[in-house]
């Protein structure tokens, strides 16, 4: 039975979204939190697993110095304290990817605490309050069998694949997050994606969301206006895109509304998101921190990061999202509106790359903000998401430049990009979409078109240069728009004259 819903308009004249954001990330260490087993996504299940990660009986762990440097590098970026002590607690919980019934994890000592970053959605800059980014291992994943969508709705059984099991992580926990208003599912969607930005800058993940190392937990509360008493949350687990964040935290929202206008209590609880449907389920009930039953980790020694080492990893730190984007916005020469654009679809690191790769800003932008986020939009993905490259992007730019191609030619290059059909070059030559500008074949098309046309030529024999543009488009039209307009407009100038 579907949830009902109430206008979002409507809820927030009646209440106040709090949001809690949980961010989960997966380091890109080259070996386990705690172990020797490799990291690398997409190997077969269940084969980059040892004894440690596993959790059998007389293991001991062994903490990876380099997660550490990460997390510290984290936190500092985060604007956050570096504990000069802290150390590991067990979190203990049964789960089915749990292989031990507990997750090795920091609780009330995490190594970075009360830091703060600002988000800019709608020309408005919002504070977001850090609480904390501590470290822990990741869990083994369910793989979900049977269903539509390769999640838990609809699926008739799960796997575990214990791949994952002790990958190391940061997890990155706001606090409450106040005054975002109609803005609030916008600012989640942007503070997750500076925080992308971020930590593929620091150059400790590859943050790619879609194989899960960059995830969120979505937590939101309604407030009534004039209140300042929150509202019991709810959870949403696991959103892998930008997109999901976005919808998700909106649907909520409007549940949660009708909920408590209808005189009824909210439940705390997680739930998951269906993005085929467009909706959240219920998931279980959600925990306190003393239900978990944390107790200090007895099998680690502490971590006490020398403040000469945190200064030497200060140092190390790259610029921050919104100085990058203020400074490319002045190289680039873009408006503050279009440099708006870039950052609202998403697209700010592809145009980047897309420029290195050789493409003038401005057609850059115009692939990725227009073009491809069209298209990313109607398949329902991110943007980078998409099977193309900005290195790809850049060759089709070079093939419009040489005359190659033109737009329209251009958009059907990328069409067999996108399909898989390979680079720029080989889809140009396989399906035959280059420029015709053979003065013979082009010759002929503009006989046809002068003598189809003669009261448009006799205008144009009369001075009215203007009128040529009827023929180009005659032109155009006979030869499937492969014909080189510039060399067309010279042709029929030239019989014309």
């Amino acid at each position: 039975m579907m949830d009902e819903l109430m206008d979002f308009a409507e809820v927030l004249e009646r209440f106040d979204p709090v949001l809690g954001l949980e961010v989960h990330v997966e380091l890109n260490t080259a070996s386990k939190m705690f172990c020797g087993c490799a990291t690398a996504f997409g190997a077969a299940p269940n084969t980059q697993t040892c004894p440690v990660c596993l959790g059998l009986p007389g293991t001991l762990p062994v903490l990876n110095g380099k997660a550490v440097e990460s997390a510290i590098r984290i936190g500092l970026a985060l604007n956050c304290e570096i504990a000069s002590w802290c150390r590991f607690a067990r979190k203990n919980y049964f789960y089915p990817d749990m292989t031990k019934d507990f997750q090795t994890s920091q609780y009330d000592e995490p190594i970075a605490y009360e830091g703060h970053v600002s988000v800019e959605t709608g020309g408005v800059v919002y504070e977001v309050p850090i609480e904390r980014a501590h470290m822990e291992e990741d869990a083994g994943k369910l793989v979900h069998v049977g269903g539509a969508t390769g999640r838990i709705e609809g699926a008739e059984y799960s796997l575990l694949d214990y791949n994952r099991a002790g990958v190391p992580l940061i997890e990155i926990v706001t606090k409450p997050v106040f005054g975002t208003g109609d803005r609030a599912p916008e600012v989640a969607r942007e503070y997750v994606a500076d925080l992308r930005d971020m930590v593929r800058a620091l150059g400790v993940s590859d943050v790619r969301m879609e194989q899960g190392s960059l995830r969120c937990d979505a937590n939101v509360s309604l407030m009534p206006k004039g209140s300042d008493t929150l509202g019991t949350r709810t959870e949403t687990k696991n959103l892998n895109s930008l997109r999901s964040i976005e919808r998700a935290l909106r649907y909520e929202i409007r549940r949660q509304g009708a909920v408590l206008a209808a005189g009824g209590r909210v439940t705390q609880e997680t739930r998951h998101w269906n993005e085929a449907g467009g909706y959240t389920t219920s998931g279980r009930s959600k925990e306190q921190a003393e239900d978990y039953r944390y107790f200090p980790e007895p099998d680690l020694v502490p971590v006490a990061p020398s403040r000469e080492w945190v200064a030497e990893l200060r140092a190390t730190l790259p610029e921050p999202p919104a100085e990058r984007r203020r400074r490319l916005t002045t190289e680039w020469g873009f408006t503050e509106a279009e440099m708006r654009d870039v950052q609202g679809a998403g697209a700010l690191d592809l145009v980047l790359a897309t420029v290195v790769a050789g493409a003038p800003p401005a057609a850059a932008r115009k692939w990725w903000v227009a073009e491809l986020a069209r298209r990313a939009n109607e398949t329902g993905t991110d943007l980078d998401g998409l099977p193309i490259t900005p290195a790809q992007v850049a060759a089709v730019q070079a093939l419009v430049d040489a005359g190659t191609v033109n737009d329209k030619l251009a958009r059907q290059v990328i069409d067999g990009v996108l399909a898989g059909e390979g680079d720029p070059a080989a889809v140009v030559a396989a399906r035959g979409l280059a420029v015709v500008s053979d003065d013979g074949a082009l010759g002929v098309a503009v006989d046809a078109a002068i003598e189809a046309n003669p009261d448009v030529a006799d205008k144009i024999r009369a001075g009215k240069v203007q009128a040529a543009g009827a023929l180009i488009g005659a032109v155009m039209r006979t030869m499937g728009g492969k014909a080189d307009a510039a060399k067309v407009r010279e042709l029929i100038l030239t019989r014309l004259s």
